[in-house]
């Protein structure tokens, strides 16, 4: 179960930019993350890898925890992301992350955010 001092440090990690540094940090190594229905991603290195390509076609990206809420072993955050890529396009995600973890990390974390969005 996650104290609040431990999802804060998790917050800022991903709201400096340090998104892979993050996966690497908070994640077990049999993590998964599941984008709305589509089929979870799986594996701590493959977190990180997927985290890496999408940063790597980015310019800038802008990450704001809105709101977050821990009940037990449950985390919930709503996160605003602004990505802009190198075209200069800017791909704004209003998404809910939902989250379980297993002790002071997390296993398992669910998206939710508009579909009709341009996946980056």
């Amino acid at each position: 179960m996650p104290s609040r001092e431990r999802l804060d440090e998790f917050i800022a990690v991903v709201e400096s930019g340090d998104h892979a540094g993050a996966i690497e940090r908070y994640y077990t190594e049999d993590s998964s993350m599941q984008e709305n229905a589509a089929p979870p991603r799986v594996g701590r290195d493959v977190l990180v890898a997927h985290e890496r390509g999408v940063l790597a076609r980015m310019s800038n990206v802008y990450s704001k925890a809105m709101s977050s809420v821990v009940e037990g072993d449950h985390v919930a955050i709503h996160w605003i992301f602004e990505l802009t890529d190198k075209s200069g396009k800017v791909h704004r995600i209003d998404e809910v992350a939902l989250q379980e973890w297993r002790g002071d990390k997390i296993f398992r974390e669910r998206f939710f955010y508009d579909p009709s969005r341009p996946k980056t």
